[in-house]
């Protein structure tokens, strides 16, 4: 095992005083090309070329010497620390950071990050992190190969927002542009990069912050809203006892995609939103699609409506996590498990409709559960009944892709 390890976080800036003590006992130095190049870099101490992180801490833990791993910006922030640190290798470390490349990145725009979501995007992270860039009107980016600022942008499709595109941070080719999200992809962006994603509708403001990222705490307490909240009379699909159990049993999460299929007044699109997930409302009623634009601009979240008939409008959405199909039977249904979401749910007014969506979501390879709901409302005044509901609640799930 390496005497010694050391992770130096490297900003452009010279390296402090630490650092160069570190490099200069080093046997061994890991790290970029750019990083291997530096000259405080021994000449006569083994290189190695980070690609693979694991790999190279393989390596490390077989040396004997003083090894040190360069990396950009703060290792422990997103960074090669934590793969260092797994207890396969067995590697203790110490830090010497440099300024976070997120932190550099918002300075570069001059606004505050406290209030930012910070995601990474890999090819196999890229649609989570646009997920999160639908949901959230400010978003750093740390991006990758082949999911970058031009990626981002055509996965945005149909959401506006204005991309701050910091490339190569700290060395003499940094380079910083700001252009419109449908415009990212006719560019070519040098690597490495951080796209800061801005836009969307502004939530309530805030006088000063206690928590990093979106504060859960704002609007209304509560994972549902009573029927005033959108507008007093709903209709059967949006009451709140199966509004409740139908978003229980999605479990919408930051990074998911729901579609909220026959949207109607917004409520159920709303608290999904609430949530922290990306959602996109659909109805064939243009006045159903202004009902949710209101709504969630009284609230601020974001989310996205489109107007057209399911199942034809769903053929060209980008692909969703789970999904609500409020209207339109089992033929949106069928449409609907084509796609495969991990989750499914509906409801149905009668048992003959609510086995024939059973028997259509098992046929598709889903799980399937379905519950009788009754709800009674009662007038607490005088302890009679006000109202009463009854719905079949159905839900699918892939087992394959488990939750």
């Amino acid at each position: 095992m390496a005497d010694r390890v050391t992770v130096i976080g490297w900003d452009g800036s010279p390296p402090a005083d630490a650092a160069r003590a570190a490099l200069g006992a080093a046997t061994l130095v890991a790290g970029a090309a750019h990083h291997l190049a530096l000259p405080e870099v021994p000449a006569g101490a083994e290189r190695i070329r980070l690609g693979s992180v694991a790999l190279a801490a393989r390596r490390i833990a077989a040396h004997r010497g003083t090894a040190v791993v360069l990396a950009d910006g703060d290792p422990g922030f997103f960074g090669v620390v934590r793969t260092l640190r797994a207890p396969e290798f067995g590697l203790e470390v110490e830090v010497v950071p440099g300024v976070s490349s997120v932190a550099s990145a918002f300075a570069r725009a001059g606004m505050p990050w406290d209030d930012a979501q910070v995601v990474v995007a890999h090819p196999r992270t890229l649609r989570r992190a646009v997920n999160v860039c639908r949901a959230h009107t400010k978003v750093a980016v740390l991006t990758s190969p082949g999911a970058g600022p031009a990626e981002l942008g055509l996965l945005m499709d149909g959401v506006h927002r204005t991309f701050v595109i910091c490339e190569e941070l700290g060395t003499t080719r940094e380079r910083v542009t700001v252009v419109t999200s449908d415009k990212a992809a006719d560019h070519t962006w040098r690597d490495p990069n951080i796209v800061i994603v801005v836009g969307g509708r502004a939530g309530a403001a805030d006088s000063g912050g206690w928590l990093a990222g979106r504060d859960p705490s704002t609007g209304p307490r509560g994972w549902s809203l009573p029927a005033e909240e959108y507008g007093g009379d709903l209709g059967e699909g949006e009451r709140e006892p199966l509004r409740v159990s139908q978003l229980a049993r999605l479990g919408p999460r930051v990074g998911d995609l729901v579609w909220d299929i026959g949207c109607g007044s917004g409520a159920f699109a709303t608290e999904a939103a609430r949530a922290g997930a990306a959602v996109i409302a659909v109805d064939r009623d243009p006045g159903a699609c202004a009902r949710t634009d209101a709504t969630a601009r009284r609230y601020g979240i974001q989310l996205q409506t489109v107007h057209g008939t399911a199942p034809h409008i769903l053929e060209n959405l980008p692909e969703p996590d789970v999904v609500r199909v409020g209207g339109g039977g089992a033929a949106v249904v069928s449409a609907v498990a084509d796609r495969r979401p991990q989750r499914i749910v509906t409801h149905a007014a009668t048992r003959d409709g609510a086995e024939l969506i059973g028997r259509n979501l098992a046929e598709h390879g889903y799980q399937v559960e379905c519950a009788l709901l009754q709800s009674v409302e009662l007038d607490t005044r005088a302890w009679t009944e006000k109202e009463r509901s009854v719905a079949f609640l159905l839900s699918g799930v892939l087992p394959a892709r488990g939750n």
